[in-house]
Formats: structure tokens, sequence, C-alpha cells
């Protein structure tokens, strides 16, 4: 009677939490230890080649992940093609001509087949190789919790709805993450992964010609290769300093107001998150241990596991 009293309240608690409990309580950190033991290398190596050939795919990668997590949970829709009879998510505004990285998972996904064919989802590659892309590029690790199943289905509509946009103000990424059960802390640590990657000019064209919380210099520099008009996809680094490099440079130009995107720099622009942002500026072990904590909470929004979803053999296609 006792351990069925405890059971219902653990189920209640569940419903009461969503997605946290029910995620934590299905992942693993050794869920293919017998049934796939060489994923962790295999991963590794696909990423170790990616990043050697473009250091810039561990951001991409990261991103992929993100952006995947964020619309009905981290299930690999990001990843599925569009077809005749199939909408999915690559063509939303968030993702269209900049969500990059496909054929290194597609590449490491093959060779997962080959070692332990219809085993391993898409959905957790794509997570091993956020972290592996990370680490490359001198960022913390963190443990994976694995177990995750790949969608069948997949959402523009949510892709273009619950994407934070690089205009966005504080109000709205602080209400975006928190609808994802991540809060301020969370959503501040991982905007520091801005401190790798590039962003197309029409991402930031605004905040260059437009905001007034800019350095001038900063501004003029970035103006040089975004033009008022045209060039929208001419790029420029996220962080004007160290952009293949994992480290805290990131806060320190939003402290001199060079962040590139509006969304950056409304971390510290007289707001709640100003201090956490010095904070992370000149504490470097502070932002790694918080961002490495926010991956594993991002990265348990909303699993497909048990018999939900399935494992796809192509990353691509629903099976």
């Amino acid at each position: 009677m006792v351990s069925l009293s405890r059971n219902l309240i653990l189920a209640f608690l569940c419903v009461l939490l969503g997605f946290v409990c029910f995620s934590n309580a299905q992942l693993s950190d050794n869920f293919y230890g017998t049934s796939c033991r060489n994923l962790q290398t295999i991963v590794r190596n696909g990423m170790i080649q990616a990043v050697k050939r473009e250091a810039r795919l561990g951001a991409s990668i990261l991103r992929l992940f993100f952006h995947d997590c964020f619309v009905n949970g981290c299930d690999a829709s990001i990843l599925l093609d569009d077809t005749s009879t199939f909408t999915g998510e690559k063509n939303a505004n968030p993702n269209r001509n900049s969500a990059r990285g496909y054929e290194v998972i597609d590449t490491i996904k093959a060779q997962v087949e080959s070692a332990c064919p219809n085993v391993v989802s898409c959905a957790d590659i794509l997570a091993l190789a956020a972290r592996q892309g990370t680490v490359l590029l001198g960022g913390p690790s963190w443990a994976v919790p694995l177990g995750r199943r790949d969608a069948r289905t997949a959402s523009q509509s949510a892709a273009n709805t619950q994407i934070p946009a690089p205009f966005s103000s504080l109000s709205t990424l602080l209400s975006m993450f928190s609808a994802k059960g991540l809060n301020a802390r969370d959503m501040t640590a991982l905007s520091g992964s801005h401190t790798i990657g590039q962003a197309r000019c029409t991402t930031f064209r605004n905040r260059i010609y437009n905001d007034t919380n800019i350095d001038t210099q900063f501004a003029a520099t970035r103006r040089a290769t975004c033009p008022a008009s045209g060039g929208d996809a001419n790029l420029a680094p996220l962080d004007i300093q160290t952009p293949n490099r994992f480290d805290n440079d990131y806060y320190q130009n939003l402290v001199v107001r060079r962040g590139l995107l509006h969304s950056d720099q409304e971390l510290f622009n007289g707001g709640s998150q100003d201090a956490l942002v010095r904070s992370y500026s000149n504490n470097v072990a502070s932002f790694r241990s918080d961002f490495a904590a926010a991956m594993v909470k991002m990265g348990n929004i909303s699993p497909l596991t048990g018999t939900n979803g399935e494992i796809r053999t192509n990353c691509r296609a629903i099976n």
C-alpha cells in the first residue's frame, strides 16, 4: 500500500512537472551501453573530421540541436526533408538559408547504422554531435542522457513561432525559454553559444543601422560588409574576437555594447540579466559550468521514448 501511494504521488508530480519528470525518468547516460558500444567513438570521430574540414560546423550542429529541441522537443524533426506530401521544419523562417550541417549528421548516421543497424536514433546522434562539436572548439563537456526516439512528424508553424528570433526583446526571450522549462539563468548561459559561429547580414542589419546601444566603431565595422540593402547572406562572426573558440568573449563583448544581434545585446541593456552577463564576462568557469547544466536541461525537453516515434534509418525521411 505504501509503495502504491508513493507511485501515485510520483505520477501526480510527473503531471505537474510535465516533460522534466518524464524525460529524466526515461533517458539514461548508458542507454546504448550494450546495443551500440562504439556509438560515442563514432560520433566523436565524425565530428572531428567535420570540424577539421570547417570549424564553423561545430557551431552549426549546436544550433541544429537547439532549433530541434525548441520545436516539440528533441526529436530530430528538424532533420526531415520536405516532400510532396510532407512539410518539415527546414524551410521555416529561423532555418531557411541558415540552418546547416545536415550532411554531417547524415555521415555519422550512416557510420552508426553500419555498426549498429536500427538501434540509435537521429535525435540521440544530434545530441551527442552537439556536445562533441562544442568540446572540439574548446567548450565544456557534459553527460548526454540517451534514449530519445525520432519523430514521424514535424511542425513548420511551431518552428516559426517557438524559436527565438534575433530581434527578440529580453522579455520575449525569457518567456520563450520559460515555455520550454528553462529559466533566466539557463537562457543567458545558453545564449553564450553565440561565442562561436556566424550570422547572416539580414539578422543583424537593423541593429547596426538603427540600435542606439551599440559601440559606434563596432557598428561601422559591421556595416562595411552588411549594406543597408542587399548582401543579406553576407556573414559576420557572432563573437568578433574568437569566432571559432568557445570562451566567454561573447559576454565581454556585450558589456562593451558589441553584441551582434539585437537579442544578444538585450541580455546587457539595463535589465534583469546584466549582473549575470557581467559575472560570466569575468568568470569563464562559472559560464562553462552553467552552460553544460543548461544543455542537459535543454536536451531533456519532451523526448520521445519507449515505443513512441521510431528509429529512422535515414535521418531525412520517416521510415
